[in-house]
C-alpha cells in the first residue's frame, strides 16, 4: 500500500523535493521494549476494531510486530468464516496458551463454538444438522446443563425471526460472530490481546483521575465518548453549587428544615412559623416554584421526612412537642394528626422502606413503631432520642441517645445493641444510601464520618466552629462524594468525602444556617434553611449552568483555541 492511501495525497512538498514517510522517519524493524510491542498491539487491535485494515496491515509491516499469536489469528479467522471444525482443531491446539487457574475455560470456550454453530444451523432451516450438534456435541459436553435445555427449546421455533426474537441472537452473519469472539477473547491467555484493552485501559485512567477530582460532580456517566483525550480530566469549584440561583423569601420567620423528596422534584422546608412549604423543582433552571403551604401545627416545625415514594410527608416540631403530623403532599390533605400522649415528645423520625410505617421518638425516654394511621405498633422505653434512621434491613432502627451512643434496636426479635460511641452529644445524625457510613453533627466537635459496619471513626471534617446548635448535615454529589454542612457562621461548608478540609465555603446567609439538602437526582442543586427566614438554593457558577441548560459538554470550552479555524468552538 502506498504513501497516498494513508495519507489522502501523492506526498507533502519541502523545499521543493517530495518527501516520502521513509524518507523523514526512521522506522524501526524491531522493537526495543516489551513495552513497544505491547503498545504496538493495543494501537493495532483498535485500528483492526474500526475497521482499517489496509492501517492495521501497515502497522505490521513497519513496525515487525504481530498483532495476535499466529494460533490465535488462524483460530479467529476460522469463526469469522463458521469454519467450526477447524476451529474446534484450533481451540485443542491452544489449550496450552489458556490460563491453568481458568479450569473450565476450554470447556466454556468450546460450548460458545458450538452453540454458535448450532443456531446457525437451526436459522437456515438445517434442522437435523442443528439435532445432531445439540445431542452429540452440546450434550456430552456436560457442561452449562440449564443453557442447554434452553437451546432445546428453541427447535420449537418455525422462523428465523422467531428464533432471534426468543434466544435474544443476531443470527447468523458478521454481528454474532464478533460478539462470540469478545466472549472468547475474555479468557485469561497467555498470548491474547483482552478483548478492547485499550479502551478498557483508557476507561481506568479516566476512572482513576475523576475519584481523584475534589470538584468532580457531573452526574453523567464519566465515558470515553464524554470526555477527551488530549488533557487530564479537570473540574473547578465552581461547577460545584457555588453560587446563589434563588433565595427563597415565602417564610415570615427562622428556617429550621430543609429536605429534597427522593425523586429530585419537590423541595419540603419546614419554619419556627409553624408551616411546611412544599416547593416544586425546575431541574433546568435549577430554581423553585411555590406548591402548596401546610398548615394547622401548633409548633414550630424543626425536622421533615419524606416517605420513601414520596407520597407521604411527617412532619415534626423541636424541644417538647408532643404532636405529629403525616401529610399527603399532592392533596395537601392531613393523613393523620398523632399524639399518643401529652408528656412525649416526638421531634425526629424515620420511614421504613416499605412506606407503610415509621419510627418516632424524642428526648422523653421513649420511641415508637408506628403505622400509616398513627397506631403504635411497638414501643422502645427508656431511651432519650436525638436522632433516628431505618436501615436498609428493614429490621434494625439506628438512634442516637443522650449518652452519646449510636445503637441499633430490632423490634422483631426485642433486641439491642451498641454500635459507635462519641465523647459527646449527637446533636444529630444521617446514613448515606448504603447505610454504611453515618455522618454525625457532634456538639463542640463539629462533623464526624464512622463506618457503621467495620464500627471506626473514619474522618473528622475540619475548618469551622461548632456550637451547641442543632444542625443538619447531608451526604450528596454524584455518587454521594461530598459533605455539606450548616454553620453558626452564617455559612455552607462543603467537603470532599476523601479530605478533612472543606473545598468550597458558601456564603449569603446572614444568620445560622440550619440545616442543607443536596438534591439527590440533580447533583448541581442544594439547598440551605437559615435563621434568616430565607431558603437558598445553590447551584454551579453561572457559566457552567449555562452549559448544562444548553447540554454543551463542559470538556470542549477547554478547547477552543486548539484547532486553527475553531475546530473546537464553544
Amino acid at each position: 500500500m502506498g504513501d497516498s492511501s494513508l495519507n489522502g495525497a501523492s506526498g507533502d512538498v519541502h523545499n521543493g523535493s517530495h518527501l516520502s514517510v521513509s524518507d523523514s522517519f526512521e522506522i524501526p524493524t524491531k522493537l526495543r521494549t516489551q513495552t513497544d510491542k505491547d503498545v504496538i498491539r493495543l494501537i493495532g487491535q483498535y485500528l483492526r476494531s474500526l475497521g482499517l485494515n489496509l492501517t492495521t496491515e501497515r502497522l505490521i509491516e513497519e513496525s515487525g510486530s504481530c498483532l495476535d499469536h499466529p494460533l490465535t489469528e488462524k483460530f479467529q479467522t476460522h469463526v469469522m468464516n463458521g469454519e467450526w471444525l477447524k476451529a474446534e482443531s484450533d481451540l485443542e491446539e491452544l489449550k496450552s496458551l489458556i490460563d491453568e487457574d481458568v479450569p473450565y475455560a476450554i470447556a466454556e470456550m468450546k460450548f460458545l463454538l458450538l452453540e454458535q454453530k448450532y443456531l446457525e444451523h437451526l436459522e437456515t432451516g438445517h434442522v437435523l444438522e442443528a439435532l445432531q450438534c445439540l445431542r452429540g456435541e452440546i450434550t456430552p459436553l456436560k457442561h452449562n446443563t440449564n443453557r442447554v435445555h434452553e437451546l432445546s427449546s428453541y427447535m420449537m421455533c418455525s422462523t428465523g425471526e422467531e428464533l432471534r426474537g426468543m434466544s435474544r441472537w443476531d443470527g447468523k452473519g458478521l454481528i454474532s460472530r464478533q460478539k462470540l469472539m469478545e466472549k472468547l477473547q475474555g479468557f485469561p491467555s497467555s498470548c491474547d490481546v483482552t478483548s478492547r484493552r485499550l479502551q478498557t485501559l483508557l476507561s481506568q485512567a479516566l476512572e482513576l483521575q475523576t475519584d481523584r477530582c475534589l470538584y468532580h460532580n457531573i452526574s453523567s456517566t464519566n465515558s470515553l465518548e464524554s470526555e477527551t483525550l488530549f488533557v487530564d480530566h479537570l473540574c473547578t469549584k465552581e461547577q460545584l453549587p457555588y453560587d446563589t440561583v434563588q433565595v427563597l423569601n415565602d417564610h415570615s420567620e427562622e428556617v429550621w428544615f430543609c429536605r429534597f423528596s427522593n425523586d429530585g422534584q419537590k423541595l419540603a422546608t419546614g419554619s419556627k412559623d409553624s408551616t411546611v412549604i412544599i416547593w416544586d423543582v425546575d431541574p433546568e433552571t435549577l430554581e423553585l416554584r411555590h406548591s402548596r403551604t401546610l398548615e394547622g401545627h401548633c409548633y414550630g416545625l424543626s425536622y421533615l421526612s419524606w416517605s420513601p415514594d414520596d407520597i407521604y410527608l411527617i412532619a415534626c416540631g423541636r424541644d417538647n412537642c408532643p404532636d405529629l403530623w403525616v401529610w399527603h403532599v399532592e392533596t395537601g390533605n392531613l393523613r393523620v394528626k398523632m399524639t399518643n400522649s401529652p408528656e412525649d415528645s416526638l421531634t425526629t423520625c424515620a420511614w421504613h422502606k416499605d412506606g407503610k410505617k415509621f419510627v418516632t421518638g424524642g428526648t422523653k425516654g421513649q420511641f415508637f413503631q408506628c403505622d400509616l394511621d398513627g397506631n403504635v405498633l411497638d414501643s422502645w422505653e427508656g431511651v432519650r432520642v436525638q436522632s433516628l434512621w431505618y436501615r436498609n434491613d428493614g429490621k434494625t432502627v439506628l438512634a442516637s441517645d443522650t449518652h452519646y451512643r449510636i445503637r441499633g434496636y430490632n423490634f422483631d426479635e426485642l433486641t439491642d445493641f451498641n454500635i459507635i460511641e462519641e465523647d459527646h452529644e449527637i446533636r444529630s445524625f444521617t446514613c448515606d444510601d448504603t447505610g454504611r457510613l453515618a455522618l454525625l453533627n457532634v456538639g463542640a466537635q463539629g462533623l464526624h464520618l464512622w463506618d457503621l459496619e467495620d464500627k471506626i471513626l473514619i474522618r473528622k471534617f475540619q475548618g469551622i466552629s461548632q456550637g451547641f446548635c442543632l444542625i443538619h448535615s447531608c451526604f450528596g454529589g454524584t455518587n454521594q462524594s461530598f459533605i455539606a454542612h450548616g454553620s453558626e457562621d452564617n455559612k455552607v461548608y462543603i467537603w470532599h468525602i476523601k479530605r478533612e478540609m472543606p473545598v468550597a465555603v458558601l456564603t449569603g446567609h446572614s444568620r445560622t444556617v440550619n440545616s442543607v439538602s443536596w438534591n439527590p437526582v440533580y447533583p448541581s442543586m442544594l439547598a440551605s434553611a437559615s435563621d434568616d427566614g430565607t431558603v437558598r438554593i445553590w447551584g454551579p457558577s453561572k457559566q457552567y449552568r449555562v452549559k448544562l441548560q444548553n447540554r454543551v459538554p463542559l470538556f470542549l470550552s477547554k478547547f477552543s483555541c486548539l484547532a486553527p479555524g475553531g475546530c473546537f468552538k464553544n
